[in-house]
């Protein structure tokens, strides 16, 4: 079992029911998929640039990544549809504790001139999204073989009924909020 799905079950779910005062143990939210997305609109011009990022997609999370296209046709962006435009990873169960202990251990506290995560990026259903500029700040990834700074976007999806109870379950996994 990996270390923060441990932590979950022993320290996080007693926390929660102690703070909201669930009666069940099933009435405690849960991480539901951890989603990363990387937007690659230069990818309509250079097509190599969808294998770089596919590749350390899958390096940083241990997963095949998958092609995303474009819905429709946007002429003034040189954009037809059908054409890849990014690249997506989702996560679940294992992989996605084990990604969430080295997002918030070794990631984050890399990332430059870091203030914290904003506490303001729930979707008012219990989910949570942030940016990272770079892609360099995973440990995963080899800064001399990078081409290009490419961004990426992560969604955690949970199970929490309001943002009160996602961000405390966050809050309760160690997530660095600015508040």
């Amino acid at each position: 079992m990996s270390r923060y799905k441990e932590k979950y079950k022993k320290e996080v779910i007693p926390s929660m029911m102690e703070h909201f005062g669930y009666k069940n143990v099933f009435q405690v939210p849960r991480l539901e998929k951890i989603l990363l997305n990387m937007g690659l609109g230069n990818a309509t011009q250079n097509v190599k640039l969808i294998d770089q990022g596919m590749a350390e997609l899958s390096v940083i999370t241990g997963q095949k990544a998958r092609i995303t296209r474009a819905r429709t046709s946007i002429a003034n962006f040189k954009l037809r549809k059908g054409m890849p435009i990014g690249c997506m990873v989702t996560l679940r169960r294992e992989k996605m504790f084990d990604f969430l202990d080295r997002l918030i251990n070794v990631t984050i506290p890399r990332v430059r001139d870091f203030r914290g995560l904003s506490p303001d990026a729930f979707d008012g259903r219990g989910n949570y999204s942030f940016g990272l500029d770079e892609q360099i700040v995973f440990p995963e990834i080899e800064y001399d073989k990078v081409e290009s700074i490419k961004g990426l976007n992560i969604n955690i999806v949970t199970t929490a009924k309001t943002d009160e109870e996602a961000y405390q379950l966050l809050k309760f996994f160690g997530f660095p909020f600015s508040r």
